[in-house]
């Protein structure tokens, strides 16, 4: 009985609500929220925001913030790049040379992932995104609009998983299914 408990709460350290940052990346932010993203029952990633304030709704796009995502399997950087752009898309009307711009950069940001690798955003609101590969800096992109599009991935109103929206803003620690 005791070992079983020991394992349960081992299990359920990393899902832990109020973690603290441990890594350079995250450093000085607390977990607010988490969620897992799925694809077709496909386990994709694992996603956690973290920031120094609460963060709400209302005030997402105001407060510096950091959405690191766990990969789960593996997938290439191209491919993560191409539909991050593409679900930039849902939030906002993007001109030709912006989408070619923030292409390109994204696709300097993303490696190659595999199960296991971290990538961390870190937002700063109407300045930039600071990317960095399992805590390492990889790529900041000096444009605010750009910030805001690409964290309004999963945390705007008009992102394409609103459950996972919800588990993320409301601190849950569900499963979110992409269709």
């Amino acid at each position: 009985m005791r070992r079983r408990l020991l394992l349960a709460a081992a299990a359920a350290v990393p899902f832990g609500r109020l973690a603290q940052a441990a890594t350079p990346d995250l450093a000085g932010l607390t977990q607010r929220g988490q969620a897992r993203f799925r694809f077709f029952g496909l386990h994709v990633y694992d996603v956690r925001l973290w920031s120094a304030a609460p963060v709400t709704a209302a005030n997402w796009h105001e407060l510096p913030l950091a959405l690191e995502i766990e990969y789960a399997r593996s997938l290439a950087g191209g491919e993560i790049a191409s539909r991050s752009l593409k679900e930039m898309r849902r939030q906002a009307t993007i001109t030709d040379a912006q989408a070619q711009a923030w292409l390109a950069e994204m696709q300097a940001a993303f490696p190659d992932v595999k199960a296991g690798d971290r990538i961390t955003g870190s937002f700063e609101p109407g300045a930039a995104a600071q990317f960095f590969v399992n805590g390492q800096p990889r790529r900041r992109v000096a444009d605010g609009q750009f910030a805001r599009l690409f964290f309004g991935i999963w945390l705007s109103p008009q992102t394409s998983e609103p459950a996972l929206r919800g588990q993320l803003l409301g601190g849950g620690n569900g499963s979110g299914n992409g269709a």
